[in-house]
């Protein structure tokens, strides 16, 4: 055998080893990533919801700056609005008390 041959062979088996050792910790770490995300599983509706219970009636800019600084995450305006919306349709949860302005249902002040 020559370096080369000698070489390659020596990295691939550092590599294998590596690469083993890199599976092993994110197995290790899986557990914990799920168990996060069961945690931060509220849906953008719910988020709604606990806040309006908190404070109600609120414009919708309100609620996504409370939801970012309660929840830690920071909805998209039009998204959220059209799903207040569809709920505010259907009659469910929320009803609207101005322009982008919203409050739980059977709840309003």
């Amino acid at each position: 055998m020559d370096k080369d041959e000698i070489r390659d062979i020596i990295l691939n088996a550092i590599e294998e080893s590596l690469d083993a050792q890199l599976r092993a910790i994110r197995r290790i770490r899986k557990p914990i990533a799920k168990k996060e995300s069961k945690e931060k599983s509220m849906s953008r509706i719910d988020m709604v919801h606990d806040i309006l219970k908190r404070r109600q009636p609120l414009h919708v800019t309100e609620i996504i700056d409370q939801i970012e600084m309660i929840h830690g995450v920071r909805p998209d305006r039009e998204s959220l609005v059209s799903a207040i919306t569809k709920k505010v349709a259907r009659d469910e949860r929320f009803v609207r008390t101005g322009k982008n302005t919203f409050a739980l249902k059977g709840e309003n002040p």
